[in-house]
C-alpha cells in the first residue's frame, strides 16, 4: 500500500512578508487616491469654467460670477475649498473626501430651490480610471 504524506507550512515568513507588503502598498494607495480626489475637487471649485449669473456682493463689494446647475460651485470666499478634507480609516485600508462646510450638502444634492453643483461626486468619477491603473501597477509589479 502506498503512502501519501503531506506536510502544510503554515507560517512562512516570505509568505508573511509579501502580505505585509501588499497591505503597506495598498494603504499607500488609499491615501493617493483619496488626495487625488480631493485635489480634483478643490482644482473644479477654484478653476472650473463657470457660466451664471453674474452680480455684485456687498462688504466687501465686488462682481461675482455664480455657477450654472450642474457646474461645480464658483469660489468667493475659500471657504468651501479649505473645507475639503481626507479621511483615513483607522486600519489604513478605506478612506473618504468630505467636506466640512455646513452648506455642502445643499451644492452637491441640490435643494427644492436649487439645482445641483455637484463637486465630489464627479472628482471621484474623474479619479476612478487612475486609481484603478494604480492599483493594477501596484498588483503587477508585486
Amino acid at each position: 500500500m502506498a503512502r501519501v504524506r503531506t506536510q502544510v507550512i503554515s507560517r512562512n515568513p516570505r509568505y508573511a512578508q509579501a502580505a505585509a507588503d501588499y497591505t503597506k502598498d495598498l494603504k499607500r494607495l488609499v491615501g493617493t487616491a483619496a488626495n487625488m480626489v480631493r485635489n480634483t475637487a478643490v482644482e473644479s471649485i477654484q478653476q472650473g469654467a463657470k457660466s451664471g449669473v453674474i452680480y455684485e456682493k456687498y462688504n466687501p463689494r465686488r462682481t461675482h460670477r455664480a455657477s450654472a446647475a450642474g457646474e461645480p460651485p464658483a469660489t468667493d470666499t475659500g471657504f468651501l475649498v479649505s473645507n475639503i478634507f481626507t479621511n483615513i480609516d483607522t486600519d489604513g485600508l478605506g478612506a473618504s473626501v468630505e467636506s466640512r462646510a455646513g452648506y455642502s450638502s445643499f451644492l452637491e444634492f441640490g435643494t427644492k430651490n436649487m439645482q445641483a453643483r455637484p463637486f465630489l461626486f464627479p472628482a471621484m468619477e474623474e479619479n476612478k480610471p487612475k486609481i484603478r491603473r494604480l492599483e493594477q501597477q501596484m498588483v503587477k509589479f508585486k
